[in-house]
């Protein structure tokens, strides 16, 4: 294996520790074990320090427009290739928890495959987004800009939105 699968390969794992590391953090906080929480927090931030150095070592992030088309590519696969797949093998599998975390997947990662559309678009004509509140749901990660009162992909009350700074 090359240095270079070597790089991409310990960019995936730190990003899955930092991700599995919050989530552990949420639990231990619900289980009342703040400074374990805090630890787990902690734990996930260096690893974020981690996977920022192997991206970039690998060159991993260009100009803004080049970063929008990578995530343009990224979120379109997602949604035309690779959570389809997953969808039907669920369906197969009759894994209704799957099912359901693969198909809101599906659906936000369209939105998100627009907003960057949108974004790089905006960019191509000299000019940054409008400003303006940038809002996702806890449960699904539906991304809007302004807080509807259902989720339009779970379902979920407007109180699960998260304003992004």
């Amino acid at each position: 294996m090359a240095t270079s699968d070597n790089l991409a390969a310990a960019f995936a794992g730190e990003s899955q520790a930092n991700r599995r590391y919050l989530a552990f953090a949420k639990k231990a906080e619900t289980e009342g074990f703040p400074q374990i929480a805090k630890l787990f927090r902690a734990a996930a931030e260096a690893e974020t320090v981690h996977a920022h150095a192997h991206l970039r070592v690998m060159k991993g992030v260009a100009d803004t427009a080049t970063n929008l088309e990578a995530a343009i590519e990224g979120e379109g696969h997602e949604f035309k290739e690779m959570y389809p797949a997953f969808i039907e093998e669920a369906k197969a599998e009759d894994n209704k928890a799957a099912l359901m975390s693969f198909e809101n997947a599906n659906v936000v990662e369209e939105i998100h495959h627009d907003l960057y559309t949108k974004a790089l678009e905006t960019l191509k004509g000299g000019s940054d987004l409008p400003a303006g509140d940038i809002f996702v749901c806890k449960i699904c990660g539906n991304t809007v800009s302004a807080v509807p009162d259902e989720c339009p992909v779970c379902h979920a009350k407007a109180s699960a939105f998260l304003e992004i700074a």
